[in-house]
């Protein structure tokens, strides 16, 4: 079809012929930039509305939602639990039963590991040698050998390792024994990199393996109040972000690294003060902090779909993460006012975790 156009007489335009598809396309070719502009908008926004309300980084969220599942990837698995007689341990140990992984279960008190193994048969279909309980002392590097070989005795693998066991602290560093900071490094670093020595050429002779360790948030930040705990954890990311290059020629074996945020458990119970043997004062709020269970079904997602680090913390916590991430200088100013509040608020005998939503008293 054409249409002709005349103008009046004396009109500078000629006559024109307009074809309808030759418009069309001109005006879809004038919209499609606008689309694209109008689909991104949505998509920032999307995803700027799913990061107000997100628990843990985008991968580990986007594996939560759309990639492998625990209960597929972990049952049946050898599983080794260190630090398993309370807190994000504890709770690791029930939802590994629940979907099927056969565990080990260690730390220091073996009364507490028993009641652990007994809660997890009970709620599982697993068989009683399927949980075995096996003491462990980070401390006591020279027995890590023995044990690991028990491990292997009894199951004749072990296809992931949970470095979870360790101590935080809750003191100011001038007022602190250097002791303290020693005995952090011990128990939380060559503990750990202990363990880690023995299971690792096992799970390189097999060709498979996952070794993930519990670190912090105070691993990738600093914060006041944990100055040899930070440390320690620090030194953790940075090892195992090390190990995990040095087995890169190793496909199958997986090195993971998990950064909570505040979550509830007994940690701040259990962390050193300015001296050995002496406890925490302040009773922890709960209050602010993530769900054991939440914290500890995030990590089991992120080791079923091998992802390298996981960031787990609720909001403003999960923030602090990504502006360290990409805003380093930003997080010194953020870190330095909040630290002063955290600081006061421990000198009043607030919790230090719950500090920053809180007033110090009135002295």
């Amino acid at each position: 079809m054409r249409v002709y156009c005349f103008h009046g007489r004396g009109c500078r335009f000629r006559p024109q012929i307009w074809h309808p598809r030759a418009g069309s396309a001109a005006a879809v070719g004038t919209m499609v930039p606008e689309v694209l502009l109008l689909a991104a908008l949505l998509y920032a926004a999307a995803q700027l509305l799913r990061f107000v309300f997100a628990d843990a980084d985008l991968t580990l969220l986007w594996a939560a939602a759309f990639g492998k599942q625990p209960e597929r990837v972990l049952k049946g698995r050898v599983v080794w639990i260190t630090g398993a007689s309370s807190g994000i341990g504890e709770e690791l140990a029930y939802q590994l039963a629940d979907v099927g992984a056969r565990l080990v279960l260690s730390a220091r008190r073996e009364g507490e590991l028993e009641r652990v193994r007994r809660a997890c048969l009970e709620r599982s279909r697993l068989r009683e040698e399927d949980v075995v309980v096996l003491p462990l002392d980070l401390l006591d590097r020279a027995s890590h050998r023995e044990i690991t070989a028990a491990v292997l005795r009894h199951f004749g693998q072990i296809d992931v390792l949970v470095n979870n066991g360790g101590r935080s602290q809750r003191s100011l560093f001038l007022d602190s024994d250097v002791d303290v900071y020693k005995a952090l490094m011990e128990l939380n670093f060559l503990g750990t990199v202990s363990i880690t020595k023995e299971v690792l050429p096992h799970m390189i002779r097999r060709g498979t393996g996952t070794v993930t360790t519990v670190s912090s948030i105070v691993g990738i930040a600093g914060a006041p109040l944990s100055t040899g705990y930070s440390a320690s954890k620090h030194a953790l990311q940075g090892f195992f972000n090390s190990l995990r290059s040095e087995l890169s020629d190793n496909p199958g074996i997986t090195i993971s690294t998990i950064c909570p945020g505040p979550v509830q458990s007994n940690i701040v119970q259990n962390a050193f003060t300015e001296e050995l043997g002496k406890s925490v004062s302040a009773q922890a709020d709960q209050q602010h902090k993530m769900t054991t269970p939440r914290c500890a079904r995030l990590i089991l997602v992120g080791v079923a779909n091998r992802v390298w680090e996981m960031w787990i913390g609720q909001q403003p916590f999960l923030s602090y993460f990504y502006v360290w991430q990409y805003a380093p200088t930003l997080a010194w100013r953020l870190t330095n006012i909040l630290g002063r509040k955290r600081v006061r608020n421990f000198k009043a005998g607030l919790d230090a975790d719950s500090a920053y939503f809180t007033k110090a008293k009135a002295s």
